[in-house]
């Protein structure tokens, strides 16, 4: 029996169809990314998981028990799953440690004791313990958001794009950590978010999900090598169009730079990143623009060059 499954959910609003029928079987303690554009129903989806909206069809369980929404629930909602929205949701006049245990109230006050110590030392917060969210930044405060909703020890937590506020380098620092945390604590997570590396950071897998129909899942490998559209080639990189060729495209990576050969352009824009220089090549016929790597940063804006390419890179794929 599968631990958390989503069967043939699906929602519609006054006839226009936001997410169509979407399956999912995970195990305890498994991490899974759904990522998509906005728009694309990943919220709607979230919420119907967690019991807080009406699904038009379909069924959530848990341990094979349903998951009731709010038509068939006084009140809405399952200490057994958290969800976490974009904004941290916290009292602004309550310390680290009264947002904390503000879910254990009505329990045992050993055990809140116990758990919010717990907590604070999992999350690295005790020296912040008596701070109120005002006085800590943005990933501070998605540490205590997520801390308080994992106080009652739920069995799912979901995660709706919770890191869109924090800069990149607060927000890498705190999904690796928090990572760490859901697999030592045996956590089942689902992570909704438009940012494939933020997904990628939190596990390799994956669901694509766009305009509220699945289009692809597995690794990321599969999903870059073998993706089945443009929008799924897309969130890996950019991809150039062959000329004359019907919806065959390679990516930037997959394109030699030679003195000879088919494909002739001339270099029009130059940007030195880490690990190679990115090239914006005009083609001579047709006066399409290429994003080509230069990883031996050698041409330089002006400079005439032809493109060469293995026909095992090219990308066939559907609109």
């Amino acid at each position: 029996m599968s631990f958390f499954s989503i069967r043939q959910i699906s929602k519609t609003y006054d006839s226009q169809t936001a997410l169509q029928p979407f399956s999912l079987e995970l195990k305890r303690g498994e991490l899974i990314a759904i990522v998509g554009e906005s728009g694309s129903g990943k919220s709607t989806l979230l919420r119907i998981m967690a019991g807080l909206e009406m699904q038009s069809s379909g069924a959530v369980l848990l341990n094979g028990q349903p998951i009731e929404n709010p038509a068939q629930k006084l009140i809405p909602g399952y200490d057994e799953i958290k969800l976490i929205h974009q904004d941290f949701q916290l009292n602004p006049n309550s310390t680290v440690t009264e947002n904390i245990s503000r879910p254990l109230i009505q329990y045992d006050k050993g055990y809140s004791k116990d758990r919010l110590v717990s907590l604070l030392f999992e999350f690295g917060l005790e020296g912040l313990k008596d701070r109120f969210p005002r006085q800590l930044s943005g990933g501070q405060q998605q540490k205590v958001a997520i801390a308080a909703a994992l106080a009652v020890e739920p069995e799912v937590l979901l995660l709706d794009e919770p890191f869109s506020s924090l800069d990149p380098i607060q927000k890498h620092k705190l999904i690796t950590e928090l990572k760490e945390l859901f697999l030592e604590m045996g956590t089942t997570v689902v992570f909704v978010t438009h940012d494939l590396d933020d997904a990628l950071r939190l596990t390799d897998n994956l669901i694509i999900l766009q305009k509220g129909k699945v289009v692809q899942k597995g690794g990321s490998q599969e999903l870059c090598e073998h993706p089945k559209t443009r929008y799924v080639a897309r969130l890996f990189s950019t991809i150039n169009l062959i000329p004359d060729r019907f919806n065959s495209f390679l990516r930037p990576s997959d394109v030699r730079l030679r003195s000879k050969g088919e494909l002739l352009g001339h270099v029009i824009d130059q940007r030195f990143l880490v690990h190679y220089n990115s090239l914006q090549v005009r083609l001579k016929n047709g006066g399409q623009i290429w994003e080509v790597d230069d990883p031996l940063r050698k041409y330089k804006v002006g400079d005439r060059v032809y493109l060469c390419f293995d026909e095992e890179k090219v990308l066939v794929l559907k609109g």
